[in-house]
């Protein structure tokens, strides 16, 4: 009996281009947040950029330079078990205080953050990647 491949089967085949794919994609987006906190980019923080000495400056210098880490696939394993930490520490410092519920303290963003890196900490960055170019596991 000939197995039949079905779509699923397909998609799954192109699972470790999809995962370079996520990798960009979310490593563009979380670094604009440090854009906006470290350039004071996108009308910065309250209209204006916190001082680098702050959380939220540290913040900003670890989101962007993590995030374009990121983008690269460069020391992905590591970055992203920082920037991991990072939203883990943001939601507990922040968000639970205003409700436990991402949705309702505005948390959304910061747990996706938080799981998709502690995924990529675990998956690595995938073939279009620094990492792979230089011989790392990707």
């Amino acid at each position: 009996m000939p197995s039949e491949r079905t779509l699923f089967d397909t998609v799954s085949s192109y699972e470790p281009y999809l995962r370079s794919l996520l990798r960009i994609v979310v490593g563009l987006t979380f670094s604009l947040h440090g854009y906006q906190k470290f350039f004071g980019l996108f009308g910065g923080i309250g209209g204006s950029r916190p001082p680098l000495d702050s959380i939220l400056g540290a913040a900003g210098v670890i989101e962007t330079i993590g995030g374009a880490l990121i983008i690269l696939g460069l020391f992905t394993r590591p970055v992203a078990f920082i920037l991991c930490g990072q939203m883990a520490v943001a939601y507990f410092r922040v968000h639970i205080w205003i409700s436990f519920w991402p949705l309702l303290s505005g948390g959304e963003i910061t747990v996706l953050y938080c799981f998709t890196y502690l995924w990529l900490c675990s998956a690595g960055a995938g073939p279009l990647s620094l990492d792979r170019v230089f011989g790392w596991k990707h």
